[in-house]
């Protein structure tokens, strides 16, 4: 994804990690992630996004490099 973050911007310790449909996203989106059809959010205990990656387990690298605990949700 083009787009930066700061995931320091982030309240808490944990960071939720959901998986989203790449069909539910902006076409700006989707050209990114060509032949992909789940990417994974990770959102802040505020209920902001945070991240869009391409998988779980970078979802999971991601939060635990910035110190947060990840949590996964259905």
């Amino acid at each position: 994804m083009a787009d930066k973050l700061n995931i320091t911007e982030t309240t808490g310790y944990q960071v939720y990690v959901r998986p989203v449909a790449v069909d539910s996203l902006p076409e700006r989106l989707r050209v990114q992630v060509d032949g992909v059809d789940t990417i994974y959010a990770l959102t802040g205990e505020d209920g902001k996004q945070i991240a869009l990656v391409i998988s779980r387990e970078l979802a999971y690298s991601v939060a635990r490099e910035h110190d947060l605990t990840p949590v996964m949700v259905h």
